[in-house]
């Protein structure tokens, strides 16, 4: 038996677009107790609201956040907007008790971050963050693989978030070179330290650098960072290292990571994001050796989306999952992966190495 749910969108460019096409898919894919009724949407202006209404699907648009927090025919939000409106959003739909859905990363600072975490668990509702690269099936296999051991006891693990969007030091100016939130610290780097701390743990200390490499752009200053690299100590005692650029040349999605353990390793590239390579040490010698492993089926959350193997999934059914789990929550009432707590572990790791750049000394997390 199923049941609707008044759906609020707030944004309708990049990640609007890629949620309200995910609310109306999810039913049909997952086969969803609650299904998705795309009630409003909301953006800068009313003209650009109402485009999204009518090219999306949605009942009603507005140009007004807390006129869609608000209204009583949407059930749940999901915050599609920039970091700086996160907190606001997300602390009036808690005070009335609805779930939230937000995009990475969670507010603009470290104080919005912790903010939102509290008003979400003091009220109790349904609360996830939007990572969604984890979500691939080869991710989630790669994930299982590890939690059994199959690899053995993890010694290494090295990632990277890499795309080349402003590789070329003339790109002009935009929004993204300015603020801390728009960087490479606040966009890409989340995706992949939020990768290393599903696949291995929480990160104990960490030393970093952080870079801004053209300061200069047709158009404007640059005031934040082009790229970093990092080196951490992980709880369970694995070395890791991870690197996170916008001007990556030739590097279009490289959310990439190998995990290193004493029976074997893991490689994963989303650019090849339905393919997993995976060495066992304790294969024939002769014939030992990375083996591509395609995702079919047998994968987690494959099998909804395609009955052939080899086939694959793409960046819009990532999304699609994340859907799914969002509503899973709401209608079981049980916390689901990741969290706003779990968002916020990120937010602390990224603000322990952007104080490890500034003061170029090692820091541990817990302190933050």
């Amino acid at each position: 038996m199923t049941k609707p749910i008044g759906i609020g969108i707030l944004g309708g460019g990049y990640m609007g677009k890629a949620h309200a096409v995910a609310m109306s898919a999810v039913g049909a894919v997952f086969n969803t107790a609650l299904r998705p009724r795309l009630e409003m949407v909301c953006a800068s202006t009313v003209a650009s609201a109402e485009h999204y209404r009518s090219a999306f699907g949605f009942a009603r648009a507005t140009d007004d956040w807390q006129v869609l927090v608000s209204d009583p025919k949407v059930e749940a939000i999901v915050i599609a907007t920039p970091q700086d409106t996160h907190r606001a959003v997300a602390e009036a739909a808690f005070a009335l008790g609805k779930p939230v859905f937000c995009e990475k990363p969670m507010g603009a600072s470290l104080e919005d971050a912790r903010a939102m975490v509290s008003a979400a668990e003091a009220a109790g509702a349904p609360n996830m963050v939007g990572f969604n690269y984890i979500r691939t099936p080869a991710s989630q296999f790669a994930r299982q693989l590890i939690a059994s051991g199959e690899i053995g006891d993890i010694t290494w693990f090295r990632g990277e978030h890499t795309e080349d969007f402003f590789a070329d030091p003339n790109a002009p100016a935009t929004w993204r070179t300015s603020g801390d939130a728009n960087g490479t610290m606040g966009d890409l780097a989340p995706h992949m330290i939020n990768a290393a701390l599903a696949l291995l743990g929480p990160i104990s200390s960490l030393i970093a650098e952080v870079e801004t490499v053209h300061t200069d752009r047709p158009g404007g200053k640059v005031d934040n960072d082009d790229h970093a690299q990092m080196m951490c100590r992980f709880t369970n005692g694995a070395m890791g290292q991870m690197y996170f650029s916008r001007i990556a040349t030739g590097r279009k999605m490289g959310y990439a990571y190998e995990v290193t353990g004493t029976k074997g390793a893991i490689r994963f590239d989303q650019e090849d994001q339905n393919a997993l390579w995976l060495y066992r040490m304790d294969d024939p010698e002769a014939t030992r050796g990375f083996r591509k492993i395609l995702t079919g089926p047998a994968h987690p959350d494959y099998l909804p989306f395609c009955q052939g193997p080899g086939h694959g999934t793409g960046y819009q059914d990532q999304i699609i999952i994340e859907a799914r789990d969002f509503l899973y929550a709401i209608e079981t009432g049980k916390a689901v992966w990741p969290t706003f707590r779990d968002g916020l572990d990120v937010n602390l790791v990224i603000a322990a190495a952007m104080e490890a750049s500034r003061t170029k000394s090692w820091q541990n997390v817990e302190t933050f």
